[in-house]
């Protein structure tokens, strides 16, 4: 009798990324945040050209009993380094470097440097926007069956004399974190919670303050109509020991697809300021980009301890001729009304094109903003609060072993 024994067969695949995005700023100076970068005062008269690249080479190996994944990147702007330079911009990077580790039939464990992105990435996600993009030092331990799955995971971040300087960026020293989601035909449901430890540059490794952040995240389809809400509350202290009690993110979006090629969502969301009692929600670790506004104007590097944030949003999406359109309108209001001085904040509009070749996909937009009329009279501010940008994606598959 021969005995037979049969391995699962190793697969390789090696992937790269080019992705050159530019970006007009005709915002006067106004705009501070991620997308936005420090301007002149030329700069902020007549408005200002600039281009970015993500430059990335991805590696993937996955074995019986392991996948390992390794993400080279460099980002650089046009002109950031002379012709004849003997040395780089400093941004060449290991991206991400994690390895999962199979458990069992329904479970594994992440090592490394990686990614953490969940339903709509409103705590935890990747922020592809950013060139730079996002990832964390941690390990998660991943269950999933059947329609359930659960992580629960963690990081440390330290340095010398295990001090880890949070004041920027609003990092953390060290986070835990559990996610539970179910997902059914009609309600995907997902429960979050995050424990972040700040801490400053103090030598003796003192001064921590600790933030809880827990809630929902819930789809619900009705036919053509989808609902998703996101309820979240923080308790704890910001860093340097900022009392943050109550503080509180909401929303609700109603989805309806209006044709096989076109949707129309409402969507309104309040996010909590400071006040005499608490300091000011903060949606820490998500994909801000993506929800209040293309131009950045809010949680972008930005008013993270301001008076909140009130966002009425109506966004229609559709094809047309391949071409994926998507048109949304923003009208925002402060939450807390801080200054006591009325709490418009002011209203946005932002289109975005979308076409996908055989090969390489275009993007582009325009964004709009306009100022509330208390701002607009004020001497100096600019009429014109605008952005316009165009990006690239090219993603080639250099080798695969599966095929």
């Amino acid at each position: 009798m021969a005995l037979i024994v049969q391995y699962a067969q190793a697969q390789f695949t090696l992937e790269g990324e080019f992705r050159p995005r530019s970006e007009y700023f005709g915002n006067g100076g106004n705009f501070t945040g991620g997308t936005f970068p420090a301007q002149t005062a030329t700069d902020a008269d007549e408005g200002f050209l600039r281009t970015t690249v993500r430059a990335a080479i991805k590696a993937k190996y996955t074995a019986e009993t392991y996948t390992a994944f390794i993400n080279f990147q460099e980002v650089f702007a046009f002109g950031d380094r002379p012709q004849i330079a003997t040395a780089g911009n400093g941004n060449f990077r290991v991206q991400e470097a994690w390895a999962d580790l199979k458990l069992g039939a329904s479970s594994s464990l992440k090592l490394g440097r990686q990614q953490l992105s969940y339903d709509d990435q409103r705590i935890l996600g990747g922020l592809g926007w950013a060139q730079q993009a996002r990832t964390h030092d941690a390990a998660v331990y991943k269950y999933n069956k059947n329609k359930l799955s659960l992580d629960i995971g963690g990081s440390l971040n330290t340095a010398l004399d295990e001090v880890y300087d949070t004041s920027a960026l609003f990092s953390y020293r060290d986070m835990v974190f559990v996610r539970a989601n179910s997902k059914g035909e009609k309600l995907n449901f997902t429960f979050l919670g995050l424990v972040n430890t700040f801490q400053d540059a103090n030598v003796d490794g003192s001064n921590k303050s600790s933030l809880i952040t827990a809630g929902i995240h819930a789809d619900y389809k009705l036919g053509d109509l989808t609902l998703t809400t996101n309820l979240f509350l923080q308790e704890g202290e910001r860093l340097g020991g900022v009392d943050v009690k109550g503080a509180y993110l909401a929303s609700l979006a109603a989805a309806y697809k209006l044709t096989d090629k076109s949707t129309l969502i409402a969507t309104v969301e309040r996010i909590s300021g400071r006040n005499s009692e608490t300091a000011a929600f903060f949606p820490l670790y998500g994909t801000n980009h993506a929800f209040n506004g293309l131009i950045d104007r809010f949680y972008v590097g930005n008013h993270g301890n301001a008076g909140g944030l009130n966002d009425f949003q109506l966004t229609y999406k559709t094809k047309i001729a391949g071409v994926a359109l998507t048109v949304a309108g923003h009208y925002f209001t402060e939450q807390s009304d801080l200054d006591g001085m009325g709490n418009d904040l002011g209203s946005e509009i932002d289109i975005v094109l979308a076409k996908k070749f055989k090969e390489f996909t275009l993007v582009g937009g325009y964004s709009h903003f306009f100022e509330p009329s208390d701002v607009a009279d004020i001497p100096g501010v600019k009429d014109t609060q605008n952005w316009a940008w165009a990006m690239l994606v090219i993603k080639p598959k250099f080798l695969n072993t599966a095929k």
